[in-house]
């Protein structure tokens, strides 16, 4: 399993599981290492799988993958969660987001598409189709619970003027869905580096995620959704 990505499955449905394993495991890089058909039946040996992305579906019997997200995440901490669901439904999405999943897959969507947010998330990206970008930032003004803006009372300032050359930069990478990997490449820095900048953006504009930034860099214009 070296430099395989290690994924283990929630779905409560048998064929779709096996429809997966088979789909995933013809790939070199992937390897399915566990599957659950409930959260409860996940909770139990998910632990030992060490996986590294987790595809969970929300509608599952009993407990659903959003309620059961948060119990999930503290058994298998080093792993990043990737929903995989029927439901192109806004409240979801901005659930699942703000409950810490790192992407968003709608059952239907192509193969090729969910191999691909596999690798984006297990390198440390956020995965959003751009239906859901849409979705996500269709109303930049309402306030959300779930997706907290920044209360920063100088909001409207232009980030030019409120981030150094460097902090905009990176701003903008991290906007555009570049890794911490990738944006370190690009700038020819360390990844240590760059989520050190990471980290002083979310202080300096009062933010709490990685999705936040971004939907800072559409507010602001410093990039199309």
């Amino acid at each position: 399993m070296n430099n395989q990505i290690c994924i283990f499955i929630v779905d409560d449905h048998a064929v779709l599981r096996a429809g997966l394993k088979m789909l995933l495991n013809a790939e070199t890089d992937m390897i399915v290492v566990g599957e659950a058909s409930d959260v409860s039946l996940a909770s139990q040996v998910i632990a030992e799988a060490n996986a590294d992305v987790v595809l969970l579906d929300v509608s599952l019997p009993q407990i659903t993958g959003l309620e059961g997200l948060a119990t999930l995440q503290a058994l298998t901490p080093k792993s990043r969660f990737l929903i995989l669901t029927m439901h192109n439904d806004e409240q979801y999405l901005r659930l699942a987001l703000a409950k810490g999943a790192m992407g968003y897959v709608i059952k239907q969507a192509a193969n090729e598409e969910l191999l691909s947010a596999i690798r984006i998330v297990y390198q440390g990206g956020t995965y959003l189709h751009s239906s859901h970008r849409n979705i996500l930032f269709s109303n930049p003004q309402e306030s959300s619970e779930e997706l907290p803006t920044s209360t920063d009372d100088h909001s409207e300032v232009d980030p030019r003027e409120r981030l150094s050359p460097r902090e905009f930069e990176i701003l903008i990478l991290i906007a555009r869905g570049y890794t911490n990997r990738q944006a370190a490449e690009e700038l020819f820095l360390s990844e240590k580096t760059i989520e050190t900048y990471k980290s002083r953006l979310m202080t300096k504009l009062q933010l709490k995620s990685r999705i936040d930034l971004v939907r800072y860099a559409i507010q602001h214009g410093l990039i199309t959704s």
